[in-house]
């Protein structure tokens, strides 16, 4: 699945890549529905979309399983997995993107990763952000994105969920995964950024199925009333 996947996506520009409803796995897609009123509401704010993603490799050749399982290759660039669903959701909702980078950036060893998250999540570190945003308080909605780590989000999310200030933001999560979903991290996040309005129905998508990802964004943002066409 994943190697075809893969030769899949390399074959389909971003712009292109359109798939049917037939192919969404059950549970894709958690939706929240909003009146004409509300989408119309929604479509006036400032939206941005922050993300946190860690491909195990730069090169789309000779790929291992685990490189595979983390990337998504589009007219032979690499992006990772969240990288990907980010730019989907940019792209279509008209938003501002941001990308969170550690100031000590992540080794590609994928054992060596496993690692590092693990001693990060077990002792509650909160690695330091190289950026900060522009302009933050004048976001309306803030699309949070990242993958699921030991059943929560990578630390390097809390680091910039307590540096900024929701309070009064609507804040709408998307995770990808590989099996887990959510896990436990939406209510994490709504935990650490007090004052903000956390939707509990955001994406979440499985690692094995992000040839599904373009249409299944496309639903959701949709029944968000956050699709711009």
């Amino acid at each position: 699945m994943n190697a075809s996947r893969r030769n899949f996506l390399q074959k389909m520009g971003c712009g292109t890549l359109a798939l049917t409803g037939a192919m969404l796995g059950a549970g894709l897609l958690p939706f929240m529905r909003f009146s004409n009123a509300r989408a119309e509401e929604h479509m006036s704010k400032k939206i941005l979309v922050v993300y946190f993603s860690v491909p195990e490799t730069t090169s789309s050749y000779n790929m291992n399983r685990h490189e595979e399982n983390s990337t998504v290759v589009i007219d032979g660039k690499v992006l990772g997995n969240t990288q990907y669903v980010a730019m989907l959701i940019q792209e279509m909702s008209g938003a501002d993107i941001f990308r969170i980078e550690p100031v000590n950036p992540y080794p590609m060893s994928h054992s060596e990763l496993l690692d590092i998250a693990e001693h990060e999540h077990d002792s509650g570190t909160r690695p330091a952000i190289q950026n900060t945003i522009a302009d933050f308080a004048g976001y309306d909605i803030i699309f949070i994105g990242y993958p699921n780590w030991y059943a929560d989000m990578p630390m390097i999310m809390y680091t910039f969920l307590e540096e900024y200030d929701f309070n009064g933001k609507t804040i709408i999560p998307f995770c990808t995964h590989g099996g887990s979903g959510f896990s436990r991290t939406i209510q994490a996040i709504a935990n650490a950024a007090r004052g903000a309005n956390v939707l509990k129905n955001g994406f979440a998508i499985s690692r094995s199925h992000m040839d599904e990802a373009r249409f299944g964004i496309a639903e959701w943002l949709k029944e968000l009333g956050l699709f711009r066409e």
